[in-house]
């Protein structure tokens, strides 16, 4: 009983050491203990902006691009989308700034006028939008940070960012779990003969440590190693387990990522809360000044010596404001056509599975590459302390 508890304790504890390596993987989501040495946080949480950078990097650079995401859209198209919408805000703006700056004038005009003025208003609104959109996919960037809007919503939701890598790498980790299983029992048949002749109570706590230690090192380079099929001794091929599963792993990932972080709310949110976004309000106000001196027309320096050239401005202002206070609301009736337009999803896994294995590691490994060592050495750890406790179950059997 006593030599044959030693590989099956060994099993034991490649399992253990490597079910709480995954999980210090992803839990806790915030640092639990006292800052900053004494306690944990997840190695993915802790490093959610390098990893989710590293991994936009890569995505940016091989997959997708602002400009591609938006400029799938026509502008036609989103204009008929948002038409109901775009013409009733237009007659509450124009009703809106009529009393604001001339108390009461608007009821007492007769209502054929204010619904001329009104259509004169909608008439121009359709095309402002279009002529807007087609400014924004020619010069995209000065609107849209892809980047900033993905890396700033995977650190915001640490929780996203965990299930991308977990779903993604769900066979992997059972495979580390399980090889935990397999790697102990053969390190425990080890254990048993040095015990036999040595009879010596470190070999449980040095065994144990190098059992968690070399399970948890092996198990995590066969995850990525080799990159391409390699056969050992002639008898057995293997080739990394998320390269191996490259065209399943990109379907997955392709999916969270579409379904979850490029999605039409999300750019629409970067593109008019964003970073950038003053450059896009900017160019708003000037398209509405526009339209509005333009339907001045001939009138436009009788109207200005009437309200005075700064009254004039500020209604254009006060329209400009209010049209674009109006914008989010009115962009999410795009939401449906902007993604069937975008493809996100199905441009995101095509490409991934014409990557090549090094440029395919590079968008996923850092979420084991990061502090992998601290896993190891955790590892190791936990296998000594349970070597300790295999000392005292042998003495236990041995009376």
């Amino acid at each position: 009983m006593v030599y044959a508890s030693m590989p099956l304790m060994a099993a034991l504890i490649g399992y253990v050491t490597k079910l709480v390596a995954i999980r210090m993987m992803f839990q806790p989501l915030e640092f639990v203990g006292k800052k900053p040495y004494f306690g944990w946080q997840g190695i993915v949480p802790r490093r959610a902006a390098r990893m989710a950078s590293i991994a936009v990097d890569t995505m940016t650079d091989r997959l997708i691009s602002a400009s591609e995401v938006m400029g799938r859209l026509d502008p036609e198209r989103v204009v008929k989308e948002i038409e109901k919408p775009l013409l009733a805000g237009v007659e509450e703006i124009a009703e809106e700034i009529a009393q604001e700056f001339q108390p009461g004038l608007w009821e007492t005009l007769p209502d054929q006028v204010r619904r001329r003025i009104v259509r004169h208003v909608q008439a121009e609104a359709p095309g402002v939008v279009a002529s807007l959109l087609e400014t924004v996919k020619n010069d995209v960037d000065a609107v849209f940070d892809l980047k900033d809007m993905v890396v700033t919503n995977l650190v915001r939701d640490k929780a996203l960012l965990n299930r991308i890598f977990q779903h993604a790498g769900r066979k992997e980790f059972q495979f580390i779990a399980r090889s935990g299983i397999v790697f102990g029992f053969a390190i425990g048949l080890v254990q048993m003969f040095a015990w036999a002749a040595l009879k010596n109570p470190w070999v449980m706590p040095i065994f144990g440590g190098l059992t968690g230690w070399f399970t948890d090192w092996l198990a995590l380079k066969m995850i990525f190693n080799p990159k391409k099929p390699t056969r050992y001794l002639g008898i057995f091929e293997w080739q990394g387990l998320f390269l191996k599963r490259r065209k399943e792993v990109a379907a997955d990932y392709g999916e969270l990522i579409a379904r979850e972080i490029i999605t039409p709310k999300n750019v629409m949110e970067a593109v008019l809360r964003g970073p950038l976004s003053d450059r896009l309000f900017a160019l708003v106000a000037a398209q509405v000044r526009t339209v509005i001196d333009k339907q001045s027309g001939p009138a436009r320096p009788l109207v200005m010596l009437a309200v005075g050239s700064g009254r004039y401005q500020a209604i254009k202002n006060s329209i400009a404001e209010k049209v674009i206070a109006r914008l989010p609301e009115t962009m999410t009736h795009i939401e449906s056509y902007a993604e069937d337009a975008m493809d996100i999803r199905n441009t995101l896994v095509t490409k991934m599975q014409e990557m090549t294995e090094d440029e395919f590691e590079a968008l996923i490994r850092p979420a084991f590459e990061q502090d992998e060592w601290i896993l190891i050495t955790v590892g190791a750890v936990l296998g000594f302390g349970v070597g300790e406790l295999q000392v005292i179950m042998v003495k236990y059997l041995s009376v």
